[in-house]
């Protein structure tokens, strides 16, 4: 596969379990025609500059792959000898670096490292083979990576365009105690309904990720322009000028053609110019620990949206309310990895007075991994969405209005 010239190959993208949805959603939206979509993955179709759209823009995906090999595996040595039968020469430099992942569900493994050990073996025999040396490799986010998917007897030999994981946007300085995955809030605001054009507080805001994710789609900020490196950056080929591509204005000689490297600047410029600063909605992240609120912060300058951020260390019960109705958005503790049922009860039944006598009338949202203390809140709730967060089976409740159960309501 010739990755920067092919102009038709499938992208398969992945996302955290329970995302797909939202993952599809953004898709369509951007223009794309699904063509498959399971628990985790949607697949689409394009060439490479639509893999490094998609590592651009996208808010609740994971990893953006390019397939190199699908086959039958029946154990280890297969699995290397698969993986040495890949042109590895065509895509990664020989002077360059390397890095394997690999998720494993195969009987005749039973050290998960061992493919991961395998696959980094044989690509380097490969490149030795070919090249007559070998490109470094290790478990560092930079420079090219690979994925093996290995479920049974099946196995699927991934280019990893991204690299570090989507997730990991590069704000979170200081992620405090159990934060919440920057790719979760972007779903649960997408799953409230919240579009950026209306006021959005975050009580009890820890480190702050769910009202930095309302700022940057407020801004239609995109998420992969903070990320330093994404792993297409170090593919072979990625500074060469392609002849017959369209060149962006940052190319020296236009007519020539562009490298991928030039369009892939053209993209960020070209995102950066779309970002949108005026006729901002007020965004308020207030939480009772000072701490919690300096890391907030500290976290929102990272990302560029501090100045578009109320922040304001108090109990959520004192937030501030602009008159403007807009979206309440609660991530307490679950009883689960921090506090327990017993302390948090009495909170989740504050967090419902507060809806429903300081709230009134906008779209609250609380997502919890604890049905009992859901149950708590009391008020009237529209939806329950199922996501996870981490390994935590969770539901969003969200509350159109935020009454109280059987007051105005069926």
């Amino acid at each position: 596969m010739k990755l920067f010239t092919d102009k038709n190959y499938p992208i398969i993208v992945s996302c955290a379990k329970g995302l797909a949805r939202w993952t599809e959603q953004e898709l369509r939206e951007m223009g794309y025609r699904i063509i498959e979509a399971t628990e985790n993955t949607v697949v689409v179709r394009g060439e490479m500059r639509d893999v490094m759209r998609l590592n651009l823009k996208l808010r609740t995906a994971h990893r953006i792959l390019v397939p190199l090999l699908r086959a039958d595996c029946r154990n280890i040595r297969d699995l290397y000898e698969l993986a040495v039968s890949i042109d590895w020469e065509n895509i990664i430099e020989a002077d360059g670096y390397f890095s394997v992942s690999s998720i494993v569900h195969n009987y005749t493994i039973r050290d998960t490292r061992l493919p991961t050990l395998y696959t980094k073996d044989a690509i380097a025999d490969r490149m030795r083979e070919k090249c007559q040396r070998r490109p470094d490799s290790g478990g560092e986010n930079k420079g090219a990576a690979v994925f093996v998917y290995w479920e049974r007897d099946q196995v699927i030999i991934y280019l990893d365009t991204s690299g570090e994981p989507l997730s990991k946007r590069g704000y979170r300085r200081i992620p405090g105690s159990a934060p919440m995955q920057e790719t979760l809030a972007a779903a649960c605001l997408m799953a409230m309904g919240w579009n950026g054009k209306k006021p959005f507080l975050s009580p009890m805001c820890g480190s702050g990720t769910p009202a930095i994710e309302a700022a940057m789609i407020a801004m239609n900020k995109a998420p992969g322009s903070l990320k330093g490196h994404f792993a297409f950056q170090s593919i072979k080929g990625y500074s060469k000028i392609i002849p017959g591509e369209k060149a962006p204005t940052v190319a020296p000689r236009q007519h020539f053609g562009a490298s991928p490297e030039q369009i892939w600047k053209e993209m960020v410029l070209e995102a950066r110019k779309e970002e949108k600063t005026d006729a901002m909605p007020r965004i308020i992240a207030t939480d009772i620990s000072p701490e919690a609120i300096e890391n907030a912060h500290t976290n929102a300058i990272a990302a560029g949206v501090a100045q578009y951020i109320e922040f304001k260390d108090c109990d959520f019960a004192e937030s501030p309310i602009p008159e403007e109705k807009g979206c309440v958005f609660f991530n307490p503790e679950y009883g689960i990895r921090l506090g327990t049922v017993e302390e948090l009860s009495p909170v989740y039944e504050r967090i419902g007075t507060f809806l429903n006598e300081k709230c009134r009338g906008w779209t609250g949202g609380l997502i919890t991994g604890n049905p009992d203390l859901a149950r708590l809140v009391n008020i009237y709730y529209k939806n329950r969405v199922p996501f996870f967060n981490g390994p935590i089976d969770c539901r969003l409740f969200i509350y159109p209005g935020c009454e109280l159960k059987g007051q105005n309501n069926k």
